[in-house]
């Protein structure tokens, strides 16, 4: 499909909501048109009819963890996580405030080494190098199909600490992106950048505009950050258009699929448990508030609401014109006589994973499709597995894999799990053999980590057993460990999701006989919440031949003064209300060791046991070199590559 087919396709697609709402689609287009003022001539996403609409720039000073740190300064717990939304009373009680620390040490790990001592000589070969982001969230704030009252609410006492569904960052989102691309960007003409990865969770939940802003401050558009009547757009900062300044065309980037870009909020099928249901999928574009039952609370029952006896609240939206982003439109149904209704947008409409897949065609960035025109033929539509191979004269491979659930798997729980069908796990096995064939050194590039959360959270390896007739996953944990366990060229698995900078170690099955068999998994944090970092990669080869991946932390350097700025300081103020005391990312005492077999805390004496390869990160954030092994194949091909190094 070419990209003026997909173009014509989303102008022409019908409204499928109430007449009313039709010709209310129509004219709030026009309405906004004549409330944005001159700066806009047309409304149209990208640069169409669009003057002198100014950038924001970053700091002159550009820097890495490796040089500098943010740690929030401690406040007077005065605010509770329930009332996160009172942004007017931060200042006064010290949120959002934080200083400077020191350089953050780089740790030299050789945990999947074996009986190893690196050698007295400190020269290596550089082989790729790469940023990863994932997790951006890019969120419209007025949409009115979200979750944003389920924050407040916090029935069940713990959903004030779920930030997803509420978080004054959400004013900030492609301002935050925009600011991590210029960072890259300048990093890049210090050390030039071989490729960009995006992990997954480009939007917050599946709209259109969501993920064509996403798209278009890579692109280097102009971003008009509000939708349905555009209100505040002329003098609210996280209102006003602004120039992204785009990544460095030099830079090419890829793509990987998240939950959130293909599940409503990132937990529920838009059309429902069998696919017959679209009302979750047309209240994205429609006028009036969605009305939902605690959903965050019924987590293992994403349906409740369907329930006629399930207490209902409108889940409001924020209004543009306030500078703090009121909520407005919320609370229980009963309160209200008549439905909430906002301006309805027809670019808000939920994208099928189809629809997803197919808008990275429209970019002007490269490389056509960002990985996407290299998925094999013959796959069901929406399948988003591909690999790649960065650097031609490098024997190093990409393999992005989509390990999210599918939409048919009949689960009633959040749909945040590890999951591969049938043909995903056969594609994966085939591009590992592949690449051990070929003697390619290989990364694994997901949305979903392993091994690292428990049964129970929603985010761990899924078991559908429950659901016989639906899809089942084709690989339980064991066996996709002992899969990539058989293949010594497998570097690492990167991954997003969990919005933490772990590293964890997967040490090999016979450390002392064949440690090569080990491999690393590097997650990075959300660019959303604290501490709000992309992650840079440097792959090296060392003098004895084995391979170092330097994974350092960078925190997008934000402005003083810029809307960036603002992000920063609400997404401190956050971590400080939500999680106070001790960030959560560094409490070594949650880094549980996991089970594969029972996905279950593993206990000894009746104790739990810490994971010894997953390290504290004191804010939040974690440098380090992962030392690999290579095959006596593998050495071989890099000594005839790099004779000398």
């Amino acid at each position: 499909m070419t990209n003026d087919d997909f173009k014509s396709r989303e102008n022409s697609k019908p409204c499928r909501v109430v007449s009313r709402r039709c010709f209310i689609k129509v004219t709030a287009g026009t309405v906004a048109c004549v409330s944005l003022g001159p700066w806009m001539l047309g409304c149209k996403h990208g640069d169409s009819g669009v003057v002198n609409v100014p950038p924001y720039s970053i700091d002159s000073d550009v820097y890495t963890t490796l040089d500098r740190t943010i740690e929030p300064e401690l406040t007077s717990k005065a605010i509770l996580p329930e009332d996160l939304n009172l942004i007017s009373e931060y200042d006064q009680n010290g949120y959002g405030v934080w200083t400077y620390g020191g350089p953050l040490v780089c740790e030299q790990r050789v945990d999947i080494m074996g009986d190893y001592s690196p050698p007295q000589s400190s020269h290596c070969a550089t082989l790729l190098r790469f940023f990863s982001i994932t997790d951006i969230h890019i969120t419209d704030k007025e949409s009115p199909s979200q979750l944003i009252y389920m924050q407040q609410l916090n029935s069940c006492g713990f959903e004030a600490g779920v930030t997803s569904v509420y978080s004054p960052v959400m004013m900030y989102t492609p301002h935050v992106l925009d600011a991590a691309i210029q960072t890259v960007n300048a990093l890049h003409k210090k050390d030039p950048v071989d490729f960009g990865i995006s992990l997954g969770d480009t939007c917050n939940s599946t709209q259109y505009n969501e993920l064509r802003w996403y798209i278009d401050v890579l692109d280097g558009k102009v971003i008009q950050p509000s939708s349905g009547a555009h209100a505040g757009a002329d003098d609210i900062d996280y209102q006003k258009p602004f120039k992204a300044a785009g990544l460095d065309p030099s830079i090419p980037w890829y793509q990987t699929i998240g939950n959130h870009d293909h599940f409503w909020l990132g937990s529920i099928p838009p059309d429902g448990r069998y696919g017959d249901d679209p009302k979750l999928r047309e209240s994205c574009i429609s006028d009036q508030v969605i009305a939902m039952s605690n959903t965050v609370c019924r987590a293992n029952d994403i349906y409740s609401h369907k329930n006629p006896e399930e207490t209902l609240y409108y889940m409001g939206v924020l209004d543009g014109t306030t500078p703090n982003g009121k909520i407005i439109k919320y609370g229980p149904v009963d309160n209200f006589s008549t439905p909430p209704e906002i301006v309805a947008d027809p670019d808000r409409y939920s994208l099928t994973k189809t629809q997803w897949i197919e808008a990275f065609f429209n970019t002007s960035t490269k490389p056509v499709g960002h990985g996407f025109d290299r998925v094999p033929p013959g796959q069901e539509p929406g399948f988003a597995c591909y690999s790649f191979i960065p650097k031609a004269e490098i024997p190093i491979k990409v393999i992005v894999l989509d390990n999210t659930q599918r939409e048919d798997d009949q689960s009633t729980a959040i749909h945040g799990h590890g999951f591969l069908d049938k043909a995903r796990w056969q594609w994966l096995k085939e591009e590992l053999a592949d690449g051990d064939d070929q003697d390619q050194l290989m990364i694994i590039a997901a949305h979903i980590p392993i091994g690292v959360q428990k049964a129970g959270t929603f985010m761990e390896w899924l078991d559908n057993s429950a659901n016989p007739d639906a899809p089942q996953n084709a690989v339980d944990l064991p066996e996709l460990l002992e899969e990539l366990h058989r293949h010594p060229n497998l570097l690492m698995w990167v991954a997003g999701h969990r919005h933490v900078n772990a590293v964890k170690a997967f040490e090999s099955p016979d450390p002392v006989h064949a440690p090569e068999n080990g491999f690393w998994q590097v997650e990075t944090s959300s660019l959303r919440d604290f501490p709000q970092q992309l992650r840079m990669f440097d792959i090296k080869l060392n003098s004895d031949y084995t391979i170092s991946i330097f994974t350092t932390n960078v925190d997008p350097a934000a402005k003083p003064g810029t809307p960036a700025w603002t992000s920063r300081k609400y997404a401190v103020a956050a971590q400080q209300i939500v999680n106070t005391g001790v960030i959560y990312q560094a409490d070594h005492q949650s880094n549980y060791r996991v089970d594969p077999a029972t996905q279950t805390e593993v206990r000894v004496d009746g104790r739990v046991v810490m994971d010894p390869g997953i390290r504290p990160m004191p804010t939040g954030s974690y440098n380090a070199e992962l030392l690999k092994q290579l095959s006596p194949a593998m050495t071989a091909k890099m000594q005839m590559l790099f004779p000398t190094i």
